[in-house]
């Protein structure tokens, strides 16, 4: 198969990660007029750690303090704006997030510096290795999202369907 052109994996990555951000936009402007569920939380951040396979090649591993460094600037950075723009209302006896105008534009600017610490990290590391600092980035994020969604869905859900109680 041969090497593939480093210029060209940076730009499928880049076209990659804007087709993915677009996605999330358009999916999570379609949530918002279905209720939320637990499944729903906890979906993402479970189906995204099988990614951690990724450091089973050696081309991938770094020090273990750039991934805590990563998975910290994810979890207290990266996610503090998607926090802040998720808000539930009680509709019907069910949980629903509010559309929020701001969303798409959160992505997007979070996109975009994710694509210029990119551009700068991928001076001092491999590719690979950015990918994987990357991964554990938006991990970091995905996960303090989503534990926030779960603790604010918690608070709204009606005592009589809440999990503890149904497990009798």
């Amino acid at each position: 198969m041969g090497n593939i052109n480093p210029s060209l994996l940076h730009i499928g990555s880049t076209v990659g990660a804007v087709f993915m951000a677009l996605m999330v936009i358009f999916i999570r402007l379609k949530a918002s007029a279905r209720p939320v569920t637990l499944r729903k939380i906890w979906i993402p951040p479970l189906g995204m750690s099988t990614g951690f396979a990724m450091f089973a090649a050696p081309e991938v591993r770094f020090p273990l303090w750039w991934a805590a460094v990563a998975f910290l600037t994810g979890w207290f950075i990266f996610a503090y704006p998607l926090i802040r723009s998720t808000i539930f209302e009680q509709r019907d006896g069910q949980i629903y997030a509010q559309r929020s105008k701001s969303f798409a534009f959160i992505l997007l600017g979070l996109l975009l510096i994710r694509t210029l610490l990119h551009e700068f990290i991928n001076g001092y590391v491999s590719i690979p290795q950015s990918g994987g600092l990357f991964f554990i980035l938006a991990f970091g994020m995905i996960l303090h999202w989503r534990l926030f969604m779960y603790k604010r869905y918690n608070i709204l859900i009606p005592p009589k369907t809440h999990l503890s109680q149904t497990r009798l």
